[in-house]
């Protein structure tokens, strides 16, 4: 029987500076990307992984999946620096404003174009903390998921994952092919070298649109979202605590504070 190597898609998010501030637009309260967007940290973990699980099964491919605007690539070329060997980058103004599920329509038909075997994603992103994304990517390709997973091993068309739980980690055996989300620290992402983002220039980085994917502009975009966010408000600053000056009764005051908290 032929060995087949592994070929792997890493859902890469591009995002803006965190250690920058942020801001909301005024119109439609989404957040504005603009000027150079960076990976999120969430998904250098998959991109590290994916080429180690390559590696490992001594061939394959690894491939960046990212949807942007813009077209930015500024956020994956640390991907490629390190060893990635191409992108795909799906660009529209049609996508803006996408709720989780019209985003994974676009990556699941992104993904179905490369036909990977495998698809690693971070559990979730940065600037949104829905979680969503990844295992509707799956549900929408009819792959089997995994989530959490602290630990990935590759054999034989199997992979092997010790998927974190509260009580620990369950260990799940799963056909390819599979979309696997990962935790902070499954692995120890690389610097890229001098080489490295010298080579990154010069690989392959195809751009799509919603047409391109043959998707319904109906689906994705302010057009498909099924939420809407109608405010979006500064947290209120919290009141000065209460300093109180210990002439011997102090206790009193600290009784007091905890009955008007309800726990006396």
């Amino acid at each position: 029987m032929e060995n087949r190597f592994v070929n792997i898609a890493v859902c890469v998010k591009q995002i803006p500076d965190t250690a920058l501030p942020f801001s909301l637009d005024p119109h439609d309260y989404t957040l504005v990307r603009e000027g150079a967007l960076i990976m999120d940290e969430s998904d250098s973990y998959g991109v590290e992984l994916a080429l180690q699980l390559v590696a490992a099964d001594g061939g394959g491919e690894v491939a960046l999946v990212s949807m942007v605007p813009g077209a930015s690539t500024s956020g994956l070329r640390g991907g490629l620096a390190v060893g990635a060997a191409r992108a795909l980058v799906i660009s529209d103004p049609q996508l803006a404003g996408s709720d989780s599920l019209g985003t994974a329509k676009v990556l699941a038909a992104a993904v179905g174009r490369l036909a990977p075997d495998l698809v690693l994603a971070g559990t979730e992103s940065t600037d949104g903390y829905t979680g969503m994304v990844p295992v509707q990517i799956a549900e929408l390709l009819g792959w089997p998921s995994v989530s959490y997973a602290r630990h990935v091993e590759l054999c034989g068309g199997i992979l092997s994952i010790e998927r974190q739980s509260e009580a620990g980690y369950d260990d799940v055996i799963c056909p390819l092919p599979a979309v696997v989300t990962l935790t902070a620290g499954v692995v120890e992402p690389r610097y890229p070298t001098f080489k490295g983002i010298r080579a990154a220039q010069s690989k392959p980085i195809e751009e799509l649109s919603v047409s391109g994917l043959g998707l319904d502009p109906r689906q994705v975009g302010f057009a498909g979202a099924r939420q809407q966010v109608i405010c979006a408000q500064p947290v209120p600053m919290r009141p000065p605590g209460e300093i109180v000056t210990d002439t011997g009764e102090a206790y009193k005051c600290v009784i007091a504070f905890l009955e008007r908290l309800k726990v006396l």
